[in-house]
Formats: C-alpha cells, structure tokens, sequence
C-alpha cells in the first residue's frame, strides 16, 4: 500500500472516531475501531481497558525503544456548536467534529506511521504504538497507569496538534488551594480583619510575584488566580475566602520546588492538589529534532499540557491541527493537516530510525 492509500485509510477512520461518541472513561467503541485498524493491516496487539497497544513486528528487546503516542477521548462538546459534533464532515477543506483537531488527526496520523514502519527491518530502534485513553481527565486508565506494564521507553513523540512544529519542552501544572482567614462577624458590626478584604493583598500579591527562573524554551513560569469563593449571606462576614492557583511551570524548576516556595511565601495558606504533572522536554540536539530540523520545521516550548508529562523520558510534542482550535466549537482540522502530518511523521522517523 502506498503512502496515499495509507492516508486515504487513515482520514477514513478518523471520521470512524468522529462518529462515536469517546468522552474520558467512555472509549470502548473508538478502541474496537482502532483494534479493526490493526486486524485489517494483520498487525498483533493487545488492549488494556480502551488503551490499544502494537509492537513493530520485528520488536527486539535489545533495542532502545520509540514510544509513538496519542489519545482517543474527548471532552464533552461545549453548547456554542453550530454543527452536530458526531458529525463528520468535510467543508472547504475542513474535516468537521468533536475531536478531530485533538487530538483525533495526530492519532490517526501516528498509526499510518506505525503501520508504515510495522514490518520494516534493521531500525534502530523499537517501535510502540500506544492509542490511549483518558488523557482529557488524566484518568487513572490513561497513559499514566499504563506505564508501569509497558517495556522500557527511551524517547516518545505524543501526538498533539502543534502546526505540525516541534514542541521540545512542556510546562507542567500544579494546582493549588489556597485560603485566606479572617474573623466572621455580623456586617452591622466593625470588623478590621475582614477576609474578603485580607484577600486584596494577597490578589495583589499572586499578581505581581516573579520567579527568578526562566526557561529558553518555555519562558517564565506563569501564576493565575482563577477560582475565589466566600460568603453565604448578604449580612455575614465570611470566616474565610478560598482561591484556587493555577501555576505553569518552566523546566527550570520541579512542581515540589514550587510547591514549596509558595507554601513558604505565600501570604496565605496554600495546598498542592499534586505535583505529578512535571513539565518536559528533550535536548535540542538529540537526533529526533535534528531530524526535524533537517526537514526545516520550527522549535518551541508549549505552555499546554498532554501525556507526555506522565513520562519521565526524553519526549516531542508534535503533530497536525492548531492547539488553538482544542475544545473549542465547531472542532475542526484541515483535510492536507493530516495528509502533511503523516508525510511529516515518515520524514522524521526516517532521518531518525534508519540512521
């Protein structure tokens, strides 16, 4: 089969995925469309949950290992779609429906790549492809539970719409509770240490804190109040007012470095709801990105997060469709994103896998 006939396959089964409904921990019917990709080509593999796994076919454990991931849920659609999100369709040159762009265009990209590279000999590297699940809700099935039962990984490409440019560092994310106390009394009644009024300066506060560190890649780390609840009633002063922190964070620091500076800074208290979600990258000159950079395509660091912050191996973000278009409505991704992205996918595997 040729390229095109394997793209044609391709854009056919991301209509499939398109059609059924995926929402995070709802994957079953999506994994048996990609398990018939897999039948129809006579590729083995095995399903844990709705994660669908395939080795290359001439696997060989003394070889390092190239994890080519990315996944096939979707969040729920939101109410301001104009089109039925289940219904594929192509217009102007747009494939239209929930989960197209992401990151159902990467996935389908990725497994026209693995099934281009199945059955070919003296690479010098394994092959893993892993369509996963749960990675819009970092479920405990997603790619992060999955791990631990896979062979060893030495670098990974996660499928994410990046314009089809190379994403070589991720922020990480920790998300924090934060509350700020006072003394609850009647509103008829002074009071100098109302919460609400204590929480101006410590808005103030998170709005202007700088870390010391940057990043080349991924830039400052950025800190965001995005959630304040107090109060009950009209003419209660509230005992406490609870923020919640939204903090990206640059490879410069760990999420337990974080963690604990703004627990010891803070003027509040302040709470971690995890430090799992570390931020990635890979070295500019590891032969993955000089082979992309051979084929002309551009670096950046991607503020966003995906599943490569559950590896704790050397990992690329890269794939068709635009981030900006993620979850948004009306999803769609251009028709010749996907044809480019699988070109791109070959490219660079062949620059790297044959060298």
């Amino acid at each position: 089969m040729n390229q095109q006939q394997l793209t044609d396959k391709a854009l056919d089964l991301l209509k499939q995925l398109i059609s059924i409904q995926s929402f995070s921990g709802e994957e079953d019917k999506t994994a048996d469309a990609i398990e018939d990709w897999f039948k129809a080509f006579d590729i083995s593999f095995e399903r844990v949950h709705n994660n669908v796994i395939a080795k290359n076919k001439f696997w060989d454990d003394s070889k390092p290992t190239l994890l080519l991931n990315s996944h096939h849920d979707t969040v729920k659609p939101n109410k301001a779609y104009t089109k039925d999100p289940f219904h594929p369709h192509i217009e102007d040159g747009k494939l239209y429906g929930l989960g197209s762009n992401d990151a159902g265009g990467c996935l389908v990209s990725l497994i026209a790549t693995f099934t281009h590279y199945y059955e070919a000999k003296s690479l010098n590297h394994n092959i893993l492809m892993v369509a996963s699940m749960e990675e819009e809700n970092a479920g405990i099935n997603s790619l992060r539970g999955l791990l631990p039962s896979l062979p060893k990984i030495d670098v990974a490409i996660v499928g994410e719409p990046t314009l089809l440019d190379l994403a070589i560092a991720e922020k990480g994310l920790v998300v924090f509770d934060a509350v700020v106390k006072g003394t609850p009394s009647h509103a008829a009644h002074p009071n100098e240490n109302n919460s609400i009024y204590n929480t101006i300066e410590v808005l103030e506060w998170f709005k202007n804190y700088k870390f010391e560190k940057s990043s080349e890649a991924l830039g400052d780390v950025k800190m965001t109040v995005t959630q304040i609840k107090a109060g009950s009633q009209h003419n209660v002063v509230p005992a406490q007012v609870e923020l919640v922190i939204d903090v990206r964070v640059n490879d410069a620091y760990s999420n337990k470095e974080i963690a604990d500076l703004l627990k010891a800074e803070a003027p509040c208290e302040m709470q971690e709801r995890g430090l799992k979600l570390n931020s990635s990258k890979i070295n500019k000159d590891h032969p993955l990105i000089k082979s992309g950079l051979a084929l002309r395509r551009k670096t950046y660091g991607s503020p966003t997060l995906s599943d490569q912050a559950a590896l704790t191996c050397q990992s690329l973000k890269l794939g068709p469709g635009d981030s900006t278009r993620s979850h948004s409505a009306d999803e769609y991704i251009y028709v010749h994103e996907i044809e480019d992205g699988i070109d791109l996918y070959i490219k660079i595997l062949e620059g790297f896998l044959k060298k």
